[in-house]
């Protein structure tokens, strides 16, 4: 199948909601096509992927990484935007800040907000982050320590990381609806991009691929509205409910497209999803 007409497929595909009929070798030249075509440096600066980008420390990655990750809902403009302050209040040194503020300089986090993210979540993260830095050199350890040699996926670092991230009495219970564990059944989209966005590593340089001990085969898609509309029109999603069983499902699916990566799929959906609105592909 030409390269034309699988574009063409595209732009069809983009105005009929019911499924395209490609055979599997097929759609995986129309994947890999759209992964080329999304995942580049262009994709970067409108995404909030943006705002680790602009930080070159790692640990400021990682800070900035997790929390904007952490606000991705609603209008991207919005959440890179609300991120970009955060790091402006952390004096555009947030691993510094982290580690070295005292309760004070906490006051001026009291009017942040962003839609549902409240004062009391912000300073549970910074109080988090300062317990964690000042004991660990990398954020990774805090995933990476819940995984076995045989985990084929990350499910036990993210219900490892949750467990530990509130493992405080003081942790405030309206603070776990925005860091999500596979045990409640969610998706558990935000923090699968933000470990996309850690371990995956290729030469577009979109991710940072940082990260070492958790391999990019064991990722999982980040399963949002756009990606699940795209997957369920390609036929690689069938279970009705968008939950956790959803993302193991899709992310085995694309597994047999490239075992080794099957979240740099995340791009070729994802892009799909949003541009079907657009004309991107041309006449």
């Amino acid at each position: 199948m030409s390269r034309f007409f699988l574009l063409r497929k595209a732009a069809i595909f983009a105005k009929k909601p019911e499924f395209l009929t490609i055979a599997p070798a097929q759609l995986k030249s129309f994947l890999d096509d759209a992964v080329r075509r999304f995942n580049t440096p262009d994709f970067i600066s409108g995404d909030p992927i943006s705002i680790p980008h602009g930080l070159a420390r790692p640990q400021d990655r990682e800070i900035m990484g997790f929390w904007t990750a952490t606000l991705a809902w609603g209008q991207r403009k919005t959440i890179i935007q609300n991120a970009r302050r955060l790091t402006d209040l952390m004096d555009g040194a947030p691993y510094e800040f982290i580690v070295g503020h005292e309760e004070k300089d906490r006051r001026r986090f009291l009017e942040f907000k962003h839609r549902t993210f409240q004062a009391t979540d912000t300073l549970w993260f910074l109080e988090f982050f300062q317990q964690y830095y000042r004991n660990h050199d990398t954020l990774e350890t805090a995933f990476a320590q819940h995984l076995g040699p045989d985990d084929a996926t990350t499910e036990h670092a993210l219900t490892g990381f949750h467990r530990f991230f509130f493992d405080h009495p003081y942790a405030p219970e309206r603070t776990r609806k925005h860091v999500a564990t596979p045990e409640r059944g969610s998706t558990c989209k935000r923090i699968n991009m933000f470990l996309r966005w850690m371990v995956r590593h290729d030469a577009s340089g979109v991710d940072f691929g940082m990260w070492k001990r958790i391999r990019p085969a064991q990722l999982l898609i980040p399963l949002d509205v756009h990606v699940e509309r795209v997957a369920r029109r390609l036929g690689l999603l069938n279970r009705r409910q968008a939950d956790w069983k959803a993302v193991l499902e899709l992310t085995e699916n694309l597994r047999a497209f490239d075992p080794d990566d099957p979240v740099k799929y995340d791009f070729a959906l994802f892009g799909l999803g949003v541009l079907e609105n657009k004309d991107f592909f041309g006449p």
